[in-house]
């Protein structure tokens, strides 16, 4: 099989990766599609198996674990996992496009040890924990204790940054997407 690229983007809730990566993928020279993660909760809102995440049961995760169908997995909270198929990657690849990941750091960090000169691990840096609390009230998707949450994880993730390839700081969001446009083209410009 031909292998694409791997180009993962991590960070803090809040920091705007999501955001970057959905530019990422509206540019079509850059030929990425998304790695639809794996998850054993309920789907939330206006989520759609296959789209958002492949939905599966507790029991057909630790099923997925145990055979080894993972290239990552991670136990979020009790009972509740998520994780990236390596069917997934394979689909991708087999199409011919690259592989753009908006993922945890734990997660990130495991698929760039796996696959170290595939890989452009990417740590998209809010302007501070400040700001990060302030877009994450502005949301207005989750309760306080949420986002305290939230922000406690982010001052652990954030202590990571130095371990990914490049780090955007995204004090300005127009900025950040420019930056991460030029990293990533040429990272899949390279062979």
């Amino acid at each position: 099989m031909n292998k694409g690229k791997l180009i993962v983007f991590s960070a803090p809730s809040g920091s705007g990766k999501t955001t970057i990566v959905k530019h990422l993928l509206g540019i079509e020279e850059l030929n990425l599609e998304f790695s639809v993660s794996a998850t054993s909760r309920e789907a939330r809102g206006d989520e759609v198996d296959g789209k958002d995440y492949y939905f599966i049961s507790i029991q057909e995760f630790k099923k997925h674990i145990k055979a080894e169908d993972f290239l990552e997995w991670e136990e979020v909270y009790r009972d509740n996992f998520y994780g990236t198929l390596k069917s997934e990657i394979e689909r991708i690849w087999a199409k011919g496009k690259h592989v753009i990941f908006d993922i945890d750091v734990a997660g990130g960090l495991r698929i760039k040890s796996k696959f170290p000169n595939e890989t452009l691990a990417v740590f998209v840096k809010p302007p501070s924990i400040d700001e990060l609390k302030i877009r994450l009230k502005k949301r207005s998707t989750e309760s306080d204790d949420k986002i305290n949450m939230r922000i406690a994880k982010a001052s652990v993730e954030l202590a990571t940054a130095p371990q990914f390839d490049k780090i955007i700081k995204n004090y300005d969001l127009d900025v950040a997407k420019e930056e991460a446009y030029q990293l990533v083209k040429e990272f899949v410009q390279t062979k």
